[in-house]
């Protein structure tokens, strides 16, 4: 008889890269549905996970990870005492490898093929320096094909409860005040790539402003100074937990941001998405664009990273000629809804 597969996905990282490994836990259960599979997550994260019917167990790296080796040890003797017989390191780190190494599981994968790796018998899959480009969400599931779950089916997925999900229909009624639809607007990111200016949010809240059935939502944790008070704009309440920024989210009929984390949340939870995009590799649509809901991508005109972009996507607000400017994202939202 074959032994029960205990199966470890690791992924501590930022919130869009979390939402990306969900297909994982739910085919590997499709392939091997006695399987116990568990995720290892940072706390900021594990919002992401909970009520997720496919994931057994969520296990926190940073409980007590301080680096000293005292603390890499206790994480060790609680990732033991879980019998993984395999672990899928999504991006893993030399600390990382290690961990799962003295932690005793016997089939462990990762990217990349680093001395560390090769020296604790560590599995790898290769990225071929992302040639063909395809999703960041595929490149999870070679880690799971690896181990026999074949599978195609990349989309993403966060799990409300039946109360939160109340608590959408609640805060959907709240905010429309009247009106028909709700369009969430997100203006920061988290610096990994392009994004406007804040003004160039306010120009385009304010022209939305005008839309007799629409009312804009601002889903800023941290609102720039320059999207404060909008007028008929609505502003959640602050200090929300990630998890309590769910129903809010759930609620939209649009989000508009730039590649961001919430934009993922927003395809898991099936929300559309308008987002504006940067046709450069490392930022390209093809490897980061939100999977599993109805999505719209904006990039600038061809060309536009050759003559206007400075170079580094950290530093790109797509300004300049054939860049992407608030009437732009206007006319794309009236031929592309009903509003």
């Amino acid at each position: 008889m074959a032994k029960k597969k205990r199966i470890l996905i690791v992924r501590p990282d930022r919130i869009g890269d979390v939402v990306l490994s969900t297909p994982l836990p739910r085919e590997i259960k499709k392939k091997y549905p006695d399987s116990f599979v568990a995720v290892l997550l940072r706390k900021y994260t594990q919002d992401i996970y909970l009520n997720n019917p496919h994931v057994d167990k969520v296990i926190l790296i940073d409980d007590y990870d301080d680096g000293s080796l005292k603390s890499f040890f206790q994480k060790v003797r609680e990732i033991k005492n879980y019998r993984f017989t395999h672990a899928l390191m999504l991006l893993p780190t030399k600390r990382m490898n290690y961990l799962l190494f003295f932690s005793c599981i016997p089939y462990r994968v990762g990217v990349g093929h680093k001395f560390y790796q090769f020296i604790t018998f560590t599995h790898y899959v290769n990225r071929k320096k992302y040639i063909p480009l395809r999703h960041e969400a595929d490149y999870c599931m070679d880690l799971a094909r690896k181990i026999g779950v074949e599978s195609e089916n990349l989309d993403t997925e966060i799990f409300l409860t039946d109360e939160e999900k109340r608590k959408a229909g609640f805060i959907k009624t709240e905010l429309l005040n009247g009106k028909k639809h709700l369009i969430g607007v997100h203006s920061t990111s988290g610096n990994s790539s392009p994004n406007w200016m804040p003004d160039e949010y306010r120009k385009l809240i304010l022209k939305l402003n005008e839309l007799q059935n629409v009312r804009v939502v601002i889903t800023d944790p941290q609102i720039p100074n320059e999207l404060e008070s909008i007028k008929d704009a609505a502003y959640p309440k602050m200090n929300m937990t990630l998890r309590e920024w769910f129903p809010f989210f759930a609620s939209l009929d649009l989000l508009i941001s730039a590649s961001t984390g919430p934009m993922h949340i927003c395809a898991a939870l099936k929300v559309k998405t308008l987002s504006i995009f940067c046709p450069l590799t490392a930022c390209s649509p093809k490897l980061w664009g939100p999977l599993g809901n109805e999505s719209r991508i904006i990039m600038p005109e061809e060309n536009y990273c050759q003559k206007v972009c400075p170079g580094d996507p950290k530093q790109c607000n797509f300004s300049g000629e054939g860049g992407i400017n608030y009437e732009l994202i206007f006319k794309e939202i009236l031929l592309q809804t009903k509003f």
